[in-house]
């Protein structure tokens, strides 16, 4: 009987064991699927809000993204509701003080989280120009903000931004940001 015992554990262990491995050799796949992308320092001041996440693609033309949750920052009842909510919450007055929209923002959908994305054009501190998308997302009575700016034309650069924050890597880290579920 002892013998059945240890065999069981031993099946059941084994069974375990392969189980984590696969999951460790797919999940890591899965976070390196698009490896374009290099978490660089955030490089703004600090202001009322924590330091985000901040992310650079030297293959998309040097391209780069910043995020960052404002934790009771949102409408609870109405979420991001328009164009000029997505002005106000987004950091793209860190970027440059001068920004402009080039047209009516539009409903995004990232993983769990719904809000609004709007394209930008940035004169940027050093006088060359660059366009920017700011995204403004809610969850419960929270808010995830993302700016991508770069010199790509605004479709690439709004593709370019909602495909990373719908990464594994990234949805799980503003989830957690946000207090999970």
């Amino acid at each position: 009987m002892l013998r059945w015992l240890v065999v069981a554990i031993g099946v059941l262990t084994g069974s375990a064991l392969s189980g984590v491995g696969a999951y460790q050799l797919i999940h890591p796949a899965i976070e390196r699927s698009d490896g374009r992308w290099q978490e660089i320092a955030w490089p703004f001041p600090r202001d009322g809000w924590p330091a985000g996440r901040a992310f650079r693609c030297e293959a998309c033309g040097g391209v780069e993204i910043y995020v960052r949750p404002k934790i009771g920052f949102c409408n609870c009842d109405t979420g991001v509701a328009d164009d000029d909510e997505v002005d106000r919450v987004t950091d793209l007055d860190l970027i440059s003080e001068r920004f402009a929209p080039t047209q009516a923002g539009h409903v995004v959908r990232v993983a769990d989280l719904k809000g609004r994305a709007r394209a930008y054009d940035l004169k940027m501190p050093d006088g060359s120009d660059h366009a920017a998308i700011g995204i403004a997302l809610s969850h419960h009575c929270d808010l995830l903000v993302a700016v991508a700016q770069g010199n790509a034309d605004r479709a690439k650069l709004t593709r370019l931004a909602l495909d990373y924050l719908t990464t594994g890597a990234m949805h799980h880290w503003m989830m957690a940001e946000l207090g999970g579920s």
